[in-house]
């Protein structure tokens, strides 16, 4: 890539926690006032592979929320996301990245056809990339979690909209989130006839991170899982969204997914999430794993993780943002299953945590050697 092109990051959910994290973290790391910790693609491996820099990185998005970039930055670091004093440091980038954050939707009373919203949607991407004079712009999508649509609903998914516009305004897209996304039949033929590369679903940043590293020691140690129950405990947006049962189960499908791919087939046991307003952007996950030992002998793990998923899953973000950049410049399309160390829910690829480690590095050298 030549040192003086620029790439756009557009976030559906942009004035969210994991985006505000996100603008602010890598305006603080380009400045070396913070390390880049948590970020994958600043280690030595991905040195070679021609991926953009942090500073020519350029941000905008979608959101249906109106509180300004700046004053988001304020709560989170009053919640303790943010180191205190971050938000006045990097305060011309965050009011930059949010004069180029525009309506998303469909909102209640909104009349537009589906069409006329990606319409819209498709317009704002190609013009904040015309604006900026970039190389061209990843959409990511980390806004909150949204029902799975039904069969019968005659209405495009509103995460299934961003996507299409994406898609149209010629962008590589990345799902972060469990919403339907590209993941559509209405969008098939687009994704297949498109040349784009594409990655996702639902990004992997606690307990299921946790979940692919375990379940493979108890394979490889040949113990049998009789039962793998969890609880999560959070606050904030993803609460909120969350509270909602159907919204819910399409967050759990992605965690049993890697226990079902790791195991062979999903244990006893259910994941439960519980809003608790308190908690802010802070989560605890829990989870109690029952099993048999040699000669029947009946064993128990539990692990807790308290973590806020924002700093959790904002390197990964910018990592994924500057991954599916330099492939699209390397003429990369499709879906990429080497990111599915990112993804609870992946584009295929291995479930294990060290192997899908292992095709995300084969990948940097991929990129290195389409230089």
């Amino acid at each position: 890539m030549c040192a003086d092109q620029r790439v756009g990051v557009w976030f559906v959910g942009a004035r969210g926690s994991v985006a505000t994290t996100a603008v602010a973290g890598c305006a603080a790391v380009a400045a070396g006032l913070h390390p880049p910790t948590g970020m994958v693609t600043e280690t030595a491996p991905f040195a070679a592979s021609g991926l953009p820099s942090l500073s020519s990185l350029v941000f905008g998005g979608h959101d249906t929320a109106a509180c300004p970039l700046p004053k988001r930055a304020e709560e989170l670091a009053a919640a303790g996301v943010l180191p205190h004093g971050l938000p006045a440091a990097v305060r011309g980038e965050l009011t930059a990245a949010d004069t180029e954050i525009r309506p998303g939707g469909p909102l209640p009373g909104d009349t537009r056809t589906d069409e006329e919203l990606i319409t819209s949607f498709t317009s704002d991407i190609t013009g904040f990339t015309r604006r900026h004079g970039l190389a061209r712009t990843v959409v990511i999508n980390v806004a909150s979690t949204e029902p799975a649509p039904g069969p019968d609903d005659p209405r495009l998914a509103p995460s299934s909209l961003y996507a299409a516009a994406a898609l149209r305004a010629g962008c590589p897209y990345v799902n972060f989130t469990p919403s339907t996304g590209l993941r559509t039949a209405a969008l098939a033929d687009a994704v297949a006839a498109c040349g784009l590369p594409h990655a996702g679903r639902d990004g992997k940043t606690g307990q299921t991170l946790l979940r692919s590293v375990l379940a493979p020691m108890f394979v490889q140690r040949a113990l049998s899982v009789r039962a793998w129950s969890g609880t999560n405990l959070l606050g904030g947006g993803d609460g909120a969204a969350l509270a909602d049962p159907a919204a819910a189960a399409a967050k759990n499908a992605g965690k049993e997914r890697v226990l079902a791919d790791t195991l062979g087939a999903v244990p006893e046991g259910d994941v439960h999430i519980d809003d608790v307003p308190s908690l802010g952007d802070w989560k605890t996950a829990w989870d109690h794993i029952a099993f048999d030992g040699f000669l029947g002998s009946r064993m128990v793990l539990q692990t807790i993780w308290q973590g806020c998923d924002s700093a959790l899953a904002a390197p990964l973000v910018l990592d994924l943002a500057r991954l599916l950049s330099r492939a699209h410049e390397a003429g990369l399309s499709g879906p990429l299953p080497e990111l599915g160390f990112y993804f609870k829910d992946p584009d295929g690829g291995p479930a294990a945590l060290s192997d899908q480690y292992a095709a995300l590095l084969s990948f940097a050298t991929r990129l290195r050697d389409a230089r």
